[in-house]
């Protein structure tokens, strides 16, 4: 059966979720640390770190939107994802080199910035290169090559952490070389069939602009945009977990990434699986789930007497993670023309990032004015609203999607 998946699979969808996986074993070797960096070192308080990475996380939704509308009008994904790709790569060693914090956010800008570039063309060139029945087959394919760097990533944090005996700035430069190998993997073996139909073309192709270009995206779309919007305001950062599992719980800083690993790791296992089953047996039942599982792992984290509870919390909280992603960018695939995917997908991260705005500032509120346990027990009601409008709006959805 995985064999018969890997022949259908476009190569170049292999190519994206490898370099996906190399970014992100760079990723959490250096954010896996980074909030704990920020808050000891240069000595910012946790309300704060919490608005600046709803900033931050804002920004590169923010540009999502813009390199998706872009990549339609040019009909050319692989141009911006390498161009973001490189703006990424160029902010690692800056980590490395710097150790104040308007370099640190510079950084973590430039990151960002390059981050929404590549992501929104790198999702829309899956879903142009996917077979029409194995759409959440690839999509969850490339979401578990990610979501596998992180887990790889984690365990290099350990290492790294361990070995150079808590020194920031090292663990920082050895994390800049494994993004810089997804950089040239990128460069090198992703083919945009768009691009490579345009060369062939006299005048090159451009897809007009046009406000009339989000009517076309169908009610659906909007429909289910509106969920996206409730659901990702119950969404706190992975800081959150890990902030909650040092301070609260007295997880040695040694092993804070060991947070990550095991958020990555349920989140790299379920990904696939269940990508292949929504193609089988459709999408919103899984969403649902994914909605429901974010209830259970609220409670598990808010209530937690011990380590090991608030574990299982954060086990929980990374299968819906890779659940509610993949099955959100599935359906926008099915829902949207194919001319509009850039589109589609980029309003996706816009109300995406309006949601995780919305979220940060009323974790780090929650957090600032009570503690992390309420920030966990509002996240679990407006995953329970979420899940009341999908129920709602199932109907509506039905033999909708653009195929």
């Amino acid at each position: 059966m995985l064999k018969n998946f890997k022949s259908k699979i476009p190569a170049s969808i292999w190519a994206i979720g490898l370099a996906s996986m190399l970014l992100n074993i760079s990723t959490v070797m250096i954010f896996g640390i980074a909030a704990i960096y920020v808050k000891q070192i240069l000595g910012v308080a946790t309300g704060i770190l919490l608005v600046l990475e709803g900033f931050f996380e804002a920004i590169a939704y923010l540009m999502k939107l813009f390199s998706g509308v872009i990549s339609d009008y040019l009909q050319r994904r692989k141009f911006l994802i390498v161009w973001g790709i490189a703006l990424s790569v160029i902010a690692r060693p800056i980590f490395a080199l710097f150790s104040n914090l308007g370099a640190v956010l510079t950084a973590r800008i430039l990151d960002r910035l390059g981050n929404g570039i590549h992501a929104t063309p790198r999702d829309a060139l899956v879903s142009d290169l996917a077979p029409d029945d194995l759409k959440g087959a690839c999509f969850g394919l490339r979401q578990s090559l990610a979501v596998a760097g992180s887990f790889i990533g984690g365990f290099l944090g350990i290492w790294c952490m361990t070995a150079t005996n808590k020194d920031f700035q090292t663990v920082f430069a050895i994390a800049s070389i494994p993004a810089f190998l997804g950089f040239l993997l990128v460069l090198f073996f992703v083919k945009d069939p768009k691009e490579a139909k345009k060369q062939k073309q006299k005048k090159p192709a451009r897809h007009p602009i046009h406000f009339s270009n989000l009517k076309r995206l169908g009610k659906s779309y909007w429909f289910l945009m509106l969920i996206v919007l409730v659901f990702m305001s119950a969404r706190v950062g992975e800081s959150v977990l890990i902030l909650h599992a040092t301070d609260t719980f007295h997880l040695d800083q040694n092993f804070s990434h060991g947070v990550m690993i095991l958020y990555n790791g349920t989140n790299t296992l379920c990904s696939y699986p269940v990508g292949y089953l929504s193609d089988r047996f459709g999408r919103h039942g899984f969403l649902g789930l994914s909605f429901l599982l974010l209830m259970i792992a609220d409670l598990f984290l808010g209530f937690a007497p011990n380590l090991t509870t608030m574990l299982i919390g954060v086990g929980i909280w990374g299968i819906q993670i890779g659940m509610s992603q993949s099955m959100f960018l599935s359906l926008i695939a099915d829902y949207v023309p194919e001319d509009l995917r850039g589109t589609g997908i980029g309003f996706f991260y816009l109300i995406s990032a309006v949601a995780l705005i919305i979220a940060g500032t009323i974790g780090g509120a929650a957090a600032h004015i009570y503690n992390q346990f309420a920030t966990f027990i509002i996240s679990g009601i407006i995953s329970l609203i979420a899940l009341l409008m999908l129920a709602v709006f199932h109907k509506i959805f039905q033999n909708k999607a653009v195929r």
